[in-house]
């Protein structure tokens, strides 16, 4: 194994970690996985990681911050709730065989093993439906949407969202994705008082 010197980047070693969790799956990861395709020494991952556990948490910390990236794009844009809700709903449905959608699965299913894991996809998932509680609190406001509750229709579409993105990423072409997608708009429009072709 070619050894690359002790001041690789960490986050070439994360962005390395992201893609053996892919291939692998988080349970199936190993730290000499890691090292192997990164082309260091084990004890250079055990330099930056105290555990395995720490690796996969931070890794999984790493890709998901890019996903939320694109989503705190989306909420500072001068659009309005609609717009925002729009690019949301966009932002939030699988797109293909979304390697960003296969991270998140896995990491919750690792989550319900491994505390440091949970407590970073519970915090990052909490993001998600920050982002939504405030569009959709906004629309409410300036009168374009019709909502009692703001939370609580956050947290229906994000679980509608979830469940419809599992079924299409685990249980391939059980429902097409057009489906899906007409689903998770009907859903969005029933929570704000809209026909659905205003979030098309």
């Amino acid at each position: 194994m070619t050894r690359r010197s002790a001041q690789v980047r960490l986050d070439d070693l994360l962005r390395t970690a992201v893609q053996v969790i892919l291939d692998k799956g988080f349970a199936n990861t190993r730290t000499a996985d890691v090292a192997k395709a990164a082309g260091v020494s084990q004890a250079l991952v055990f330099y930056h990681f105290n555990t395995k556990n720490a690796l996969l948490t931070k890794a999984f910390s790493y890709a998901a911050e890019q996903d939320l990236a694109k989503l705190d794009a989306v909420r500072s844009t001068k659009g309005t709730p609609l717009e925002k809700l729009r690019k949301l709903l966009k932002l939030l449905a699988p797109q293909g065989r979304s390697t960003s959608w296969l991270m998140w699965i896995d990491g919750w299913s690792e989550s319900l093993r491994v505390p440091e894991l949970e407590k970073v996809s519970r915090r990052m998932d909490l993001h998600w439906k920050e982002a939504l509680i405030e569009v959709i609190t906004a629309g409410v406001e300036d009168g374009s949407f019709k909502c009692e509750d703001p939370e609580g229709a956050a947290w229906r579409i994000n679980c509608l969202i979830d469940g419809l993105a599992v079924q299409l990423m685990v249980h391939d072409k059980v429902i097409s994705r057009k489906l899906a997608s007409d689903w998770m708009r009907l859903g969005a429009a029933r929570e704000v008082g809209l026909d659905p072709e205003d979030l098309l």
